[in-house]
């Protein structure tokens, strides 16, 4: 039954990151702390599993002629900077104050997308 459920979240992690280009990792996220990881480690986990599936994704997209690269390009350099600031950020944050970080941003998120 543990494969089966592992099998069904990591296709709905894969299926709702490549279809919304986002949202994959609130799903890994949530999976790995059923499977009792702590809240950073369940973050950084799912990342180091969205990376690959963001990888191929953006790949069948830009075949598709959905984006261009340079149309990506602009946003690199910051995002990166974002990227490794964040990753650095993580081990500073306790793992209570980082649960409520990531519940008010999913909430936030949520209310800016139906308000839109």
């Amino acid at each position: 039954m543990h494969k089966i459920k592992t099998f069904l979240l990591s296709a709905a992690v894969g299926t709702v990151n490549a279809l919304f280009g986002a949202g994959g990792g609130l799903i890994a996220v949530s999976a790995f702390k059923a499977h009792d990881f702590s809240q950073k480690k369940a973050q950084a986990s799912a990342i180091a599993v969205i990376l690959p599936l963001c990888l191929i994704s953006s790949a069948v997209y830009a075949a598709r002629g959905y984006y261009s690269i340079s149309d990506a390009l602009p946003y690199l350099p910051f995002g990166l900077l974002g990227a490794y600031l964040g990753a650095k950020l993580l081990k500073k944050i306790p793992d209570r104050a980082l649960k409520k970080i990531f519940a008010l941003f999913l909430i936030y998120t949520g209310i800016r997308m139906l308000m839109r």
